[in-house]
């Protein structure tokens, strides 16, 4: 008894399911999706390369200092990076007493208790403390930023696809509207005239809906001087920022990188040293 009804039971569902999959394509077919603004002129990220890039990958330690000046002196203005300490540039090649006085010279001193009063206080930061964040809390940064949100920094190139490519992408994509041709050679303003980006932001195709509380934080040439001569370019110093993020969403990659080779090497020698016994031990056995 029990059979005949689970039989009857999967196939009902079985039935539902081819019902709702075709009255969906019938839907789909009759009545198509309206397009939008945003699925009509969003950009994919631009391709760009990296030398942390592919399995063999590894960070170039002098762009990601460069990386650092340029957050340290356009970024850290808005945002935080509240994943990494102070210390952990050591692994891109300062040294611990440059890293020491970067943590001393900070803009934003950390938080901390007034030993004698008990009262809250702030304090100059040492290598063991994160990067502070420059506002006093949400409703502060709000406040600065027309009640937008400055994102955290430290993984940023984790949480998008395409990751460095899309910092870079979106450093490097803001254009004028008014012109602004997709893939197609489609103009935005005159398909979708209602899509005219509000004041207080700012229009940049690479950003999910095309408008981005953010102006463009590299405006011109020069905006850094880079300490070993590099050009500060638009172009460049959005690589080099991009670069640095990535090292700090994953600042283990190259370690990875050779724990995984070391991996497949070992498990090959093991295949061929087990293969090789397999031989030796049947090899006096006819089939």
């Amino acid at each position: 008894m029990v059979r005949p009804i689970a039989f009857f039971a999967g196939a009902g569902f079985v039935f539902v399911l081819l019902f709702s999959l075709v009255m969906g394509a019938i839907a789909f077919i009759s009545e198509p999706p309206a397009k939008t603004v945003e699925h009509e002129f969003h950009l994919h990220p631009k391709h760009v390369s990296f030398a942390s890039d592919g399995p063999l990958g590894k960070f170039d330690r002098q762009q990601l200092q460069r990386g650092f000046q340029v957050y340290k002196e356009v970024c850290s203005a808005c945002h935080s990076l509240n994943q990494v300490a102070f210390r952990d540039l050591e692994h891109i090649g300062f040294t611990a007493a440059e890293v020491k006085a970067i943590a001393k010279n900070w803009a934003t001193e950390v938080p901390s208790i007034n030993p004698e009063t008990g009262e809250p206080a702030t304090r100059k930061a040492t290598p063991a403390d994160k990067f502070p964040s420059p506002y006093a809390n949400e409703v502060a940064a709000r406040a600065a930023n027309n009640n937008a949100l400055p994102p955290d920094l430290s993984l940023m190139t984790k949480a998008r696809h395409d990751g460095g490519a899309y910092v870079y992408s979106l450093l490097t994509g803001y254009t004028d509207q008014a012109t602004f041709k997709n893939e197609k050679g489609v103009e935005l303003l005159k398909e979708f005239p209602e899509a005219k980006t509000p004041e207080g932001l700012h229009f940049n195709p690479y950003f999910a809906n095309l408008n981005i509380a953010m102006p463009a934080p590299l405006a011109a040439d020069g905006q850094v001087t880079y300490a070993d001569g590099t050009p500060a370019t638009i172009d460049q110093m959005s690589k080099d920022v991009s670069a640095f993020l990535i090292w700090t969403a994953e600042p283990k990659l190259e370690n990875r990188h050779a724990l995984g080779w070391t991996v497949i090497g070992f498990l090959l020698i093991a295949t061929a040293l087990a293969f090789m016994a397999y031989r030796n031990v049947w090899a006096g056995i006819k089939h």
